[in-house]
């Protein structure tokens, strides 16, 4: 289902296709079969991406909370996030799958996993059953880096990437460590984003298709919100008196950047999609949209 809803001058985003309800159905089916959930928020935005959906479907499983893509965003605020999931008992862990390539992160969530398996693990025992490999299932919004992190703890591409939503389709059961077997699950979110502004942090984060946004409104948002949060971003990356409206921000960009239609007009469109795409990737510096 893909609709856009434009009223109030808002842009909501009701986005849940057809994979995606299949994902949920996948989840409720296998959920039964793992001890620990792995779920993944973008560190960027610790609460706009936790998806509320899956509160009902994981059941009472022990999760693992991974702040992913910690590099993208900023470090205090990170740290502000770990300590409020702490202070509300999740096992919760700041991680960057891209970069991470080192043991040390990856003990760190071994050893939370682990911890978190315990109860099942003692029933087990009590029980005289002697398989004690902890069954993990990864979880989250789409493009929030699942198969990133499965590849980084495999340390190699057992997991299809791409840096857009979407790219896993199906169930993929990897072993991940000698007593670690991990079940990856394709990203899901919720059927309608009521909250405005979490439409748009999603969709500006890359967790919704491009082909059901509009790009310039998008970018026009992301400058807005820059200026009144982030002062000086827009300015030090693009040498653009940020105090304008945006879209005479938007407007100097594209001249600085040669970004012209036949005719000489400005394609803000295009304009839009640059600072879109180096907004995502960090180019801008780290941003946190979710301000603790």
């Amino acid at each position: 289902m893909y609709q856009i809803d434009l009223s109030g001058g808002f842009l909501v985003i009701n986005w849940f296709p057809g994979h995606m309800t299949k994902t949920e159905k996948l989840i409720k089916e296998n959920i039964k079969w793992v001890d620990v959930v792995l779920e993944l928020v973008d560190a960027r935005l610790p609460v706009s991406s936790k998806n509320p959906l899956l509160q009902e479907v994981l059941e009472e499983k022990p999760v693992v909370l991974v702040l992913n893509k910690a590099d993208l965003a900023e470090r205090k605020e990170t740290q502000k996030w770990l300590n409020f999931y702490r202070e509300q008992s999740y096992a919760v862990i700041a991680f960057n799958a891209l970069q991470n390539k080192g043991q040390g992160a990856k003990k760190k969530l071994y050893v939370l996993a682990r911890k978190q398996a315990q109860a099942e693990l003692c029933r087990r025992q009590k029980k005289g059953i002697k398989n004690q490999v902890i069954r993990l299932m990864t979880v989250g919004i789409p493009n929030v880096g699942k198969s990133t992190l499965i590849n980084n703890l495999k340390g190699r591409g057992v997991a299809t990437t791409g840096n857009k939503p979407g790219v896993t389709k199906g169930k993929q059961w990897i072993r991940i460590d000698n007593d670690l077997e991990l079940l990856d699950m394709p990203g899901i979110l919720w059927p309608k984003i009521a909250d405005p502004i979490i439409g748009y942090k999603l969709a500006v984060t890359g967790a919704i298709k491009e082909e059901i946004y509009d790009s310039l409104q998008l970018a026009l948002w992301l400058l807005d919100w820059l200026k009144q949060n982030k002062p000086g971003r827009i300015r030090q990356r693009y040498q653009v008196a940020e105090e304008q409206e945006a879209v005479c921000v938007l407007e100097t960009l594209c001249q600085k950047r040669g970004v012209l239609k036949r005719g000489g007009d400005f394609d803000l469109e295009q304009g839009a999609n640059i600072l879109l795409a180096e907004f995502r990737s960090g180019k801008l510096g780290r941003v946190t949209l979710d301000v603790y």
